[in-house]
């Protein structure tokens, strides 16, 4: 379809197979899946062989890999220490973030803390498409932020925000959010498909070819995803989650991509009045401070990214009215159903009468294999009414024929285990440390059962 002025044509394309149309339609006329044809800005075909070919870049670009000089690239820190270490060491020049979380979770007063931060001696600029000027004003004032050499641009046109980057210049740019930015070379309105891949591809572009590190902000769906198509997380550097309930005051901020480090790495804040502050030792929020020691409850060691994090596991087991109910808080639910079948055939210990819920404390979701011993060791605890031994850490992967598997990092676990005054660690046998580690007893096991029998040994 033509736009009225002699602008750019636009098409509808298929998320999944990639056909196009002229028009709207509710089914693709490719591949018949209903619901994914998106307007996308029709590419002009080239003319001529010599046009494809400059349109390709030739074969300038031609090398052997072991030509390139391969090199660390050179990073910015933020002056946030919690948010480097998400970022894997601060940001990279002409890299592209995206930082998604719920509304009211932090993304905003995190991002104005760093750019505060960077602003006494870097160019950086704030663009806003959802507060004005005032708003963030305000903010900072009662932040207590230095905004002096801090710029703002309040804006929502892609093609005015990607003038102002070429004549600006700054080092980092935040674009708040990427939701709220609109296209004049497509018809549909700001947020829709269309609009969010293309400003983020405009953006990309530009930081590649500048140098700006751009920093964009992603709202998220009920689903937890980030609201948008799916290959917004593609064109981007760096992908980051914020994470935490918005009742409790603390924010977990998690790295899912990351093409200049780790992924899985966790920054961990605190919501103070003066806006977010790190978490120097995170360990101490996921332990509970109980007066004495409670039936159901048990200490994981879990490892995100490059950190290892103790973590308290509680489970409830109470006898069921009705149909049984399995439910999990930060843990997965299916691997709770499979664990609990393991612990029937391997143990003997029944619960298909019982009420299973299980929580990980702090707000925290944990996806590695290695908490599934410490769900079960946590459950058994309860089902029998009976705390765990004093002082005792956990980790370890649990297999359908009852056996209990490696886990990565191991004596790294074990050290922070100690670190914080834990005297006693039931690991998988694999695990086990060559040379002991001051202050805390290994009790390595094999199977699940053993871990079970090895609890009554030492209460």
């Amino acid at each position: 379809m033509a736009r009225p002025g002699g602008s750019q044509k636009t098409v509808f394309s298929c998320t999944e197979c990639g056909a196009s149309a002229v028009k709207w339609q509710g089914q693709c006329p490719g591949c018949g899946v209903w619901n994914t044809l998106v307007e996308t800005i029709a590419e002009a075909p080239a003319v001529g062989s010599q046009r494809r070919f400059a349109a390709l870049g030739g074969s300038a670009g031609l090398q052997t890999l072991s030509e390139i000089e391969a090199r660390e690239e050179d990073r910015l820190p933020t002056g946030i220490g919690e948010f480097d270490r998400a970022l894997g060491g601060g940001l990279v020049s002409g890299g592209v973030v995206l930082i998604g979380g719920d509304p009211g979770i932090g993304k905003s007063t995190l991002l104005l803390q760093a750019l505060s931060e960077l602003s006494s001696a870097h160019n950086v600029l704030y663009v806003s498409g959802e507060e004005s000027g005032q708003q963030i004003a305000m903010r900072a004032r009662r932040l207590s932020l230095d905004t002096g050499q801090l710029k703002l641009l309040a804006e929502i046109s892609l093609e005015k925000i990607l003038v102002t980057l070429q004549s600006a210049q700054p080092q980092v740019a935040v674009i708040d959010s990427i939701q709220t930015l609109w296209s004049d070379q497509l018809s549909s309105a700001p947020g829709s498909v269309a609009q969010v891949r293309e400003c983020a591809a405009q953006l990309t572009r530009l930081a590649k070819q500048s140098g700006i590190t751009v920093i964009l902000v992603g709202h998220v769906t009920k689903e937890g995803a980030l609201a948008g198509p799916r290959v917004l997380e593609h064109i981007v550097d760096t992908v980051l989650y914020f994470e935490g309930d918005t009742h409790s005051s603390f924010r977990l901020i998690r790295a899912v991509k990351n093409r200049y480090g780790a992924v899985n790495e966790i920054g961990v804040f605190a919501m103070t009045d003066r806006g977010l502050k790190g978490v120097s030792n995170p360990s101490a929020i996921f332990l509970s401070q109980h007066g004495s020691d409670v039936p159901g409850s048990c200490v994981l060691v879990t490892q995100e990214g490059t950190r290892p994090l103790l973590v308290e596991v509680q489970a409830l087991v109470d006898q069921a009215h009705g149909n049984p109910r399995r439910l999990t808080v930060g843990l997965d639910a299916q691997r709770l159903a499979m664990l609990l079948a393991v612990l029937h055939r391997h143990a003997g210990i029944v619960c298909f009468d019982q009420d299973v819920f299980v929580n990980a404390v702090g707000g925290v979701k944990i996806g590695e294999p290695a908490a599934d011993l410490a769900v079960l060791l946590a459950i058994v605890s309860s089902l029998k009414n009976r705390s765990l031994p004093a002082k005792l850490v956990v980790f370890g992967e649990v297999g359908l024929a009852g056996e209990i598997r490696p886990a990565p990092r191991g004596q790294e676990r074990l050290r922070e285990a100690a670190k914080l005054g834990f005297t006693r660690a039931m690991i998988p046998e694999a695990n086990t440390p060559r040379q002991r580690i001051s202050g805390i007893e290994v009790i390595p096991v094999r199977r699940v059962e053993e871990a079970v029998a090895r609890l009554r040994e030492i209460e």
